[in-house]
């Protein structure tokens, strides 16, 4: 194990030296919260790859995979679909607003009001629960390296995260979610998926030994695989996590094409994890739990030294979308909710002068991390958390987002009262069906498209000088900052 222990040091060590090294590129308020919005093809794919397949994506679809076979990659099979949808459909105009967050999009198209505090609030809660339903995989990981207390777990993988994450912002996490997909890539794809298949016999013995539903791809039932394109497809269109690493592209080229490549590649993430759980099937068919899959055949199959680099590509997993998550809660926390309550909430046309304000948002990601660790170590049931995050972000949030785009007759009076219907509708069905349960979602969509389309078209449209902003935005007519570096090449 010394080896493994070896290769998992360098692997932290590395994510903080890169920590450091971003810090001397975030200068101004763009740098630190967008990467300067000047991501090529390269860096753009392989972060965005890297921030949507977490924890969940990789241990958790693993122990999908053990659980219902193939049909057991329609999890993260979705995840692909929503970046694929957002990427194609939405990226471009997206990246040409100029924007940080997901609110200031709101109020450029709406004209302002109290809709962008409450999505920021909503979109906060959100992000926060996904950075701590993030944080709490590092007790798996450290628990099969170390066989370390939970408590101590979540500190240390925590504290790496939000150090890194603190001193550069999204220049850090550019750089480590980089080196993290490649790490992921090989670990996962290259050296867990073969190595699992094998050990496991071939696929002919595979087929062999367990029932014939496990290679059935819809196995795991329609209603569970439309609850996912309900949850996770929408909340990837939608999302301050995914919408800020859109903001980091340097052209709508690169934001439509190189987020094709990546949620291309999540397609075959999800396949991997599917089959890798079902290998694991056959060799453990009796474990405690699903999720003890990938722990297990990684602890038991793989030899010294690739056994390090995969627990290391399972780090990566946790810690791209961890500090994604990070950032984007920060960022919503600062940008959309403190600065509005002190009264110093500006337009994005007022941010002529960004570079003293890192030194706030760095402060709001120290303060945000502390939050989620502290978090994470109190909350137990990690699922029921990020149901409620999902739950809340859909049906609150996704009708007057998309609703933005799409249709000009909606308004800002309908937009909120989407948001405050959705929100609460949702939070009444769970308490009433339960907190797992697929109504909240179902019913609390419905009810948010209802109140949208309904209260748009009693009030007075929205000014025709608002419109014409806005769609001077999308059409990219409106540049950002002069100060702000010129795009560099990857």
């Amino acid at each position: 194990m010394a080896v493994d222990y070896a290769v998992i040091v360098v692997y932290l060590a590395g994510m903080l030296a890169m920590g450091w090294w971003g810090m001397r590129r975030a200068r101004s308020k763009s740098e630190f919260l967008v990467a300067g919005r000047r991501l090529g093809p390269s860096l753009y794919s392989g972060t965005m790859a890297a921030i949507v397949l977490g924890g969940a994506s990789t241990i958790g679809g693993v122990g999908l995979g053990y659980q219902y076979g193939l049909s057991g990659a329609w999890m993260v099979f979705t995840i692909g679909l929503g970046l694929l949808a957002l990427s194609v459909f939405f990226s471009a105009r997206i990246a040409r607003l100029k924007v940080y967050t997901v609110s200031e999009m709101l109020d450029l198209r709406y004209g302002g009001g109290r809709a962008g505090i409450i999505s920021g609030v909503v979109m906060w809660a959100y992000t926060l629960m996904l950075a701590v339903t993030s944080t709490i995989a590092y007790a798996t990981i450290f628990d099969v390296l170390f066989d370390m207390n939970r408590a101590v777990a979540i500190v240390l993988g925590g504290s790496i995260v939000v150090a890194y994450s603190t001193l550069g912002g999204m220049w850090s996490i550019t750089l480590t979610d980089m080196v993290q997909f490649v790490v992921k890539t090989i670990g996962v794809l290259l050296l867990l998926l073969p190595i699992a298949v094998v050990k496991a016999g071939g696929f002919g013995a595979m087929k062999a030994q367990l029932p014939t539903e496990y290679f059935d791809p819809l196995g795991i039932g329609g209603e569970t695989i439309f609850t996912y394109v309900l949850i996770y497809t929408f909340g990837m269109l939608i999302g301050q996590d995914i919408w800020q690493r859109v903001f980091t592209a340097r052209s709508d080229r690169t934001a439509k094409w190189g987020g094709t490549v990546a949620g291309t590649y999540c397609l075959a993430y999800a396949l991997a994890g599917a089959v890798i759980g079902t290998a694991a099937k056959v060799l453990y068919p009796k474990l405690g739990s699903p999720d003890d899959a990938f722990a297990t055949i990684v602890k038991d199959e793989l030899p010294v030294g690739v056994r390090g680099l995969v627990l290391a590509a399972a780090l990566a997993a946790v810690m791209s979308t961890s500090s994604g998550a990070l950032i984007a809660c920060a960022t919503v926390a600062n940008n959309d909710i403190w600065s509005r309550l002190r009264g110093l909430g500006r337009t994005p046309a007022e941010n002529a002068d960004d570079h003293d304000e890192v030194k706030g948002n760095r402060l709001f990601i120290l303060i945000m991390g502390l939050a989620v660790i502290c978090t994470a170590i109190a909350i137990d049931n990690v699922v029921e958390a990020l149901t409620v995050a999902y739950n809340l972000l859909v049906g609150g949030l996704l009708v007057p987002i998309l609703g933005g785009l799409v249709w000009k007759r909606g308004t800002v009076h309908g937009a909120l009262a989407s948001v405050v219907v959705g929100g609460l509708a949702v939070i009444v069905l769970m308490a009433t069906y339960g907190i797992l349960a697929n109504e909240p979602v179902y019913y609390g969509l419905l009810a948010s498209l209802a109140a949208y389309l309904v209260v748009s078209l009693a009030t007075p449209a929205t000014d025709a000088a608002v419109l014409t902003a806005w769609r001077g935005r999308l059409a990219g007519r409106s540049a950002e900052l002069a100060s702000e570096p010129a795009p560099v090449s990857q």
